[in-house]
């Protein structure tokens, strides 16, 4: 009788201590399993690779299972972490959901929308414009994000985003703005000093500024420009949108670039080598918000700047670079892009 006591009460105290784990240390499970890798997750969540170890190890403790299977290629999910993932995701979802509702409900015509956008589009698109809705709707602020990696509005990283590849979970809600369309360019200078190529043959002959980033398509470089591999041709290589166009401006090479951009005052010369490149782009925000006054009015104002009836850059079909300048006339002269990256030095 006595044995049957002491197994109820270590039994009980296993379920008051997997009651007691702290939903930190879930979140931190579920990063383990999204990166595969405590030095990947821990360099996302800000940790030291020690410290998550210990938390998570910590975790297996309270819920008396392991989670995870360590070797030297990373993690895996053992087969009872592999049954407790769907329930801690949904735990999120349902904690996201939370936040979301108390910033829906606060003051619904003023407070922040944070915008997460592709760098490119964000700064030269994106930014400019946003000036003007500012003074019109000074009780909104936009908090702007540029940057390649792609926000997960599901998770709360951004209100609303704007990306490359469409998302698929049933939550969020997402619509296309339009099509990015992208071109080789190079600067006035480098075209004098020397020349275009004429072929895709005379590529060889001459140096690629090079995007690495996410969201781009890294083997579309030499898909589209039909080569085996870039090795050898190019100079440059950045992760940076604003890093291509500023190298492209002072010289360095060929760049692929939104056609759009001497439209926009961007003083560059058209490659015409026959090859072009586009990436459709999508917005995307919870359905949550569809209730939130403020963020309709954001998300109705992003479709209408990008919308391709008004500007053609963003239309299915390919326009010529040189065929965009006579069609985007409004849209140089009000945010015209001339001397906004590669200034002159002093």
């Amino acid at each position: 009788m006595q044995q049957v006591l002491h197994r109820g009460a270590a039994l009980m105290q296993h379920h008051e201590e997997a009651l007691n784990a702290s939903w930190d240390d879930l979140k931190l499970f579920l990063a383990c399993a999204k990166f595969k890798s405590f030095r990947n997750a821990a360099e996302e969540l800000g940790l030291t690779s020690t410290t998550l170890m210990r938390r998570i190890d910590r975790l297996e403790e309270r819920i008396g299972c392991k989670l995870f299977l360590r070797d030297q290629s990373g993690l895996t999910l053992s087969d009872e972490g592999t049954a407790m993932i769907a329930d801690v995701a949904h735990m999120e979802r349902h904690a996201f959901n939370v936040f979301r509702r108390a910033s829906r409900s606060s003051s619904d015509m003023s407070g922040t929308v944070r915008v997460a956008v592709t760098e490119g589009p964000g700064n030269f698109w994106v930014l400019p414009r946003l000036i003007d809705f500012q003074k019109t709707y000074r009780k909104i602020t936009v908090d702007l994000r540029c940057a390649m990696e792609q926000a997960d509005v599901a998770r709360l990283e951004s209100d609303i985003a704007i990306q490359f590849e469409p998302p698929t979970n049933p939550d969020l809600i997402v619509a296309k703005l339009g099509r990015l369309h992208i071109y080789p360019f190079v600067s006035r200078e480098y075209a004098n000093l020397y020349g275009l190529p004429a072929t895709l043959a005379e590529l060889p002959n001459h140096r690629i500024v090079k995007q690495n980033a996410p969201q781009v398509d890294d083997g579309a470089y030499a898909r589209v420009l039909g080569l085996k591999s870039l090795e050898g041709i190019v100079g440059i290589k950045t992760n940076s949108s604003v890093g291509v166009l500023y190298a492209v401006e002072r010289g360095a090479g060929i760049g692929f670039l939104p056609t759009v951009s001497i439209a926009l005052g961007v003083p560059l010369v058209a490659v015409d080598l026959g090859v072009s490149h586009h990436a459709d782009l999508w917005l995307t925000y919870h359905k949550e918000f569809r209730a939130s006054e403020r963020h309709k009015i954001v998300v109705d104002w992003l479709k209408k700047i990008f919308d391709p009836k008004t500007h053609p850059c963003f239309r299915d079909e390919f326009i010529h670079p040189n065929a965009l300048v006579p069609m985007m006339t409004a849209a140089r002269e009000g945010f015209g892009l001339s001397g906004y990256v590669a200034a002159t030095p002093i």
